[in-house]
């Protein structure tokens, strides 16, 4: 999806607060609404957080989902019940709040895949396997010297077995299924309750981009978070301490 204007972000302005008035939210989860950190599994969703998401679905009559990299497994571990929706692994799987789901079948050579990627990481001190349902992802947060490395192996094993590649934040995914938070966005635009109004998307990262072309598509708009970057986002927020205190405010002027 790349038929949205692209600006250079370090003129964006921060989001007004009453822009979540009429709209569907959208939320990245890791560098958005959590701190970036050197090892996924070291994430967690404290009480602030978790009370702020159920604050914005009561004032958005459930029309809050987080899209996001991360399997919907690991988003449920850290929220428990979910009371919002959730796209998970780049627009791949999905939970509705009513427990629908939907997923991909998963390929047959995927942990013929995922073998190789641990032989991989077990030869390379601090590179991580992130085994997810659909795909593994392999970082290389602590150790960029191995950056190249990564992405000849991934894209290698993206070309032998058909599997979709997602760079990232100092990662690579391999992945069973295409798919982007565009698309994810599009696909929950299309029912209740986020149908008919108008989307707000934030993400921090370069895959982010898809859904910010997305929502500008679709007459919304997109808060890039972070450092400036070209971007199609509108708005600007530089981090996650900043996306949250503009949520608490947002959130009181939202109905």
């Amino acid at each position: 999806m790349q038929n949205s204007i692209i600006t250079d972000a370090q003129g964006l302005l921060p989001p007004p607060r009453a822009l979540l008035r009429g709209a569907s939210l959208f939320l990245d989860f890791d560098g958005t609404l959590v701190d970036l950190q050197d090892r996924p599994d070291a994430v967690t969703a404290d009480a602030e957080l978790r009370g702020l998401i159920a604050r914005l679905g009561e004032a958005l009559d459930g029309r809050v989902a987080i899209v996001t990299g991360r399997a919907i497994a690991h988003v449920e571990h850290m929220f428990g019940s979910l009371s919002f929706a959730v796209a998970g692994s780049h627009g791949v799987e999905f939970r509705w709040p009513d427990g629908r789901t939907a997923a991909p079948a998963l390929p047959p050579t995927l942990d013929r895949v995922m073998a190789q990627v641990h032989a991989f990481a077990a030869t390379r001190d601090d590179v991580l396997v992130e085994t997810k349902p659909f795909g593994v992802g392999l970082h290389y947060r602590m150790a960029p010297q191995h950056e190249a490395d990564a992405r000849v192996l991934a894209q290698r094993l993206a070309t032998e077995h058909a599997l979709h590649l997602q760079p990232g934040k100092m990662m690579i995914e391999l992945r069973a299924a295409s798919g982007d938070k565009g698309s994810a966005i599009t696909r929950l635009m299309q029912d209740a309750p986020f149908a008919g109004m108008r989307p707000v998307f934030l993400g921090d990262d370069v895959t982010d981009e898809d859904g910010f072309h997305a929502v500008a598509a679709m007459g919304g708009v997109g808060i890039l978070v972070g450092d400036a970057r070209p971007t199609a986002a509108g708005y600007r927020l530089a981090d996650v301490a900043q996306v949250r205190a503009w949520l608490q405010g947002a959130v009181q002027v939202a109905v």
